[in-house]
Formats: structure tokens, C-alpha cells, sequence
């Protein structure tokens, strides 16, 4: 008996399908964020970034062009099993021919590219207004500004970006999730924390008083603790994000888990807000004390958050991207490891026996409960990963970062 066929038979032994578990997973989508592979930086402005966001590190090979980000994007693509969308920011608006649209005025027609690259690939796209990195910004506040002008320049590129979200919906056919955050906030201690929020607020009802198609376009509201340069205040805090998606119809809450503090854990609230909304969405990442954007890794929350999406039963209930930057390292591999890492998640969780365990907890049997968990992480979960990604075409653990490394000799050693 070969070792596939021992683990399949351990499995099967506590009730599990891995073959019917390999072909659910191969549907879940995952979205894979653009902005990992040039740190942040867009192709709409020269400038640092700014806002609340910051990268570290200069590894050498960043996209430059959107022809480089999206070979990079494809190259990640390669490595990494299960059906993926594409995340993209607005500042990732491609122009032609010396065109150039200021936030408050993009259209459809400067995100064409990205349609047909998600075309190419029979992928979805996921969408998020840029509330950071430019002048109108500059103050450290957008939809909460006190200063009208500015407001109405976000509002005005809020609508902008829903009316590019249902594009992206009707020319893929698949709905597209619009993420509304900005890293509003004060440095210092405010004299004045509602005013800021009242006018986050009707900032955010203006944009999304844009007439859209609620089953295409997703609209979310995230939350922070706190930004760079914002750490006393944060406008968007989880209270008000959650408060707002949960009286504004057709709104859906969006929790970045390095968004809240350090004992806080997503997992713990993804089932508490699916007692409650219909759909829910996710970034996810991994924080390090204050710090939101590591590269995922198959670590114990990301192993919890994907537990419960699957004992809760919610794969249609709930919209999983990723969400991190890290410049410090090869960038192709800081994509792939957290897209293999959230897969590697969500498999373990499908191949847990969680009716068992369940019932054990409704019994009462808290000493077998234990046991069981405990004896599930020993289990031969490697052999059906790897075959996961024999399935799904994939290079599988040992054999992937090779094929990063010849793509770092043959084509990001050369962007000098």
C-alpha cells in the first residue's frame, strides 16, 4: 500500500472523503492581491506611500509595469492549487497613450487590462478604492475630513470604484467584492472623536448611495486599531465598521485579522458575525505586535480562522482574500507561501473530523474532545496535500521554490 493510499485509509477510517474534500476545495476561491508584488506602489503616482501604509525592505526584482506584475501574478499562479480571483486597488488603474485619469475620475475603460487578464484566466476580480498615497490625503483624513473639498474628492472616487466594481462583475461573471478602508485617524490624542466618525459615516452612505446591482458588486467596510502615523485615533475603528455594515443593507463587514489588537483573534469572531449577516469577508494575513502585513503562514490562527469557516459550513457565505506586503523577500515566494499556507488551512480543516468533534462537545465529553483533537494533528496531512497539488496541477512542498528560484535568475535579476 503506498503512503497515499495508508493516509486516505486513515481518513476514511474517521469518515472523510479526501477525494470529495479535494474537489469541494479546487471551487473555494481565494483572491490573490495584486499589491504584494510591487510593494504598495500602483501605477497612478511617483510618490512614497503615505496614509497609514508602509513597506520595508528593497529585495531586488519588484513589478515595475503592469506587463511584469501580471507575469509575476501568472508565475505565482503556477505554484499554488485551488481556484483563485484577482484583488486589485485602484491605484493599479493601467493608462495608454499619455492618458491620465485623477482617482476622483476613473473609469472602467483604465482597468480593461485587468478584465482581460482575469478573462484569460476564467478568474473573478475583487476591487478596493485608494484612500492613501496621494495629495488629497495628505492630512492623514479623506471621508472623515473637515475640510468638504476633500471629502467630496474620495466620495467622487468611492462612487467611481463601484461603478468599476459592477464592470468588473458583468464582464466576468462573477461578483466582485469593494472594499472601503482608509487609514483616517490622528496622531496625537483627538479633542473631537465623533465628528470625524459622523462624517466617516456620510461620506461612506454617499458613496454607496451609487446605484449598483447588490448580487455583483459586494460593498465591505474594514476596520483598523490603528495606522502609521495615526496611533491614537483610528476613525474606521472595529466598533464603527461593524455597527455600519450591520445597518446599511447590502453592506458586509470585512476583517483584516492584523487589524485588531494583539489578543484579539478572527477566528473567534468569524462564527460570531455569521449568527448574524448573511455574507461576511475576509483579508488575511498575519500580524506581529502592531504590525498587520506578513506574509501568511500555516500557523495556528490561520489554522483557526479556517476551522470555522468550514464547521460553520460557510464557503458561500464568506469572501476569503489575502492581504500582505513584504519587500524583503522574493516576492514570487512571499505570494506563494501565503497562498499555500491558506490552502494548507483550509484542507486540514476539511479533513478534521468536525461533526465528531462537535458532538463530543454537545455531549459534554470535554477528556475525548481533547484526546481527538489532539490525536487529528498527527494524522498523514502531507501525503494529501501533496496530492492536492498533484490534483491540481501544482508543484507540490519541496519541489515549488525551485521554480521560484530559476525565475528569479531568468527574469527578476534583470529588472535593474
Amino acid at each position: 500500500m503506498t503512503r497515499l493510499e495508508e493516509a486516505k485509509k486513515q481518513y476514511a477510517a474517521l469518515g472523510i472523503d479526501v477525494d470529495a474534500v479535494i474537489e469541494t476545495l479546487k471551487k473555494q476561491p481565494v483572491s490573490l492581491h495584486c499589491w504584494q508584488g510591487d510593494d504598495v506602489k500602483g501605477f497612478d503616482q511617483d510618490g512614497p506611500l503615505t496614509g497609514g501604509i508602509q513597506t520595508t525592505g528593497n529585495y531586488p526584482g519588484k513589478a515595475r509595469t503592469p506587463e511584469e506584475l501580471m507575469a509575476d501574478m501568472d508565475m505565482v499562479m503556477s505554484l499554488c492549487p485551488g481556484m483563485k480571483k484577482i484583488n486589485v486597488h485602484a491605484c493599479y488603474a493601467i493608462f495608454e497613450d499619455g492618458e491620465f485619469a485623477d482617482r476622483d475620475k476613473l473609469e472602467p475603460k483604465h482597468f480593461k487590462k485587468w478584465v482581460d487578464f482575469a478573462k484569460k484566466h476564467g478568474m473573478g476580480l475583487d476591487f478596493n478604492p485608494t484612500f492613501f498615497s496621494h495629495p488629497m490625503a495628505n492630512s492623514g483624513l479623506t471621508l472623515s475630513s473637515p475640510d468638504k473639498s476633500v471629502r467630496d474628492f474620495w466620495i467622487e472616487h468611492g462612487k467611481a470604484c463601484v461603478r468599476i466594481s459592477e464592470y468588473f462583475a458583468k464582464e466576468t461573471g462573477v461578483p466582485c467584492v469593494m472594499n472601503i478602508w482608509t487609514g483616517d485617524g490622528l496622531k496625537d490624542i483627538p479633542a473631537d472623536r465623533m465628528g470625524p466618525r459622523v462624517r466617516y459615516k456620510e461620506s461612506i452612505e454617499a458613496i454607496l448611495s451609487e446605484p449598483f446591482d447588490k448580487n455583483l458588486v459586494k460593498p465591505c467596510v474594514e476596520s483598523k486599531v490603528f495606522g502609521i502615523g495615526v496611533e491614537s485615533y483610528t476613525v474606521g475603528s472595529a466598533e464603527f465598521s461593524l455597527t455600519f455594515a450591520a445597518t446599511h443593507d447590502g453592506c458586509l463587514p470585512l476583517m483584516d485579522n492584523g487589524h485588531y489588537h494583539p489578543t484579539e483573534v478572527v477566528s473567534d469572531k468569524i462564527p460570531a458575525l455569521l449568527a448574524f449577516f448573511p455574507e461576511i469577508a475576509l483579508h488575511i494575513t498575519r500580524p506581529i505586535r502592531w504590525d498587520s502585513d506578513h506574509v501568511v503562514l500555516f500557523d495556528d490562527e490561520t489554522r483557526e480562522m479556517a476551522k470555522e469557516i468550514v464547521r460553520c459550513d460557510a464557503f458561500d457565505r464568506v469572501y476569503m482574500a489575502l492581504d500582505y506586503f513584504d519587500a524583503s523577500i522574493n516576492r514570487i515566494a512571499a505570494w506563494s507561501v501565503g497562498l499555500r499556507s491558506w490552502q494548507k488551512a483550509l484542507l486540514m480543516a476539511m479533513l478534521t473530523p468536525n461533526a465528531a468533534l462537535k458532538d463530543l462537545q454537545d455531549k459534554g465529553a470535554y477528556t475525548e474532545l481533547m484526546v481527538k483533537s489532539e490525536e487529528v494533528k498527527t494524522l498523514p496531512f502531507g501525503d494529501i496535500w501533496n496530492y492536492y497539488c498533484e490534483c491540481c496541477g501544482v508543484p507540490a512542498d519541496g519541489e515549488w521554490f525551485a521554480k521560484v528560484q530559476e525565475y528569479e535568475k531568468d527574469v527578476l535579476s534583470k529588472r535593474v
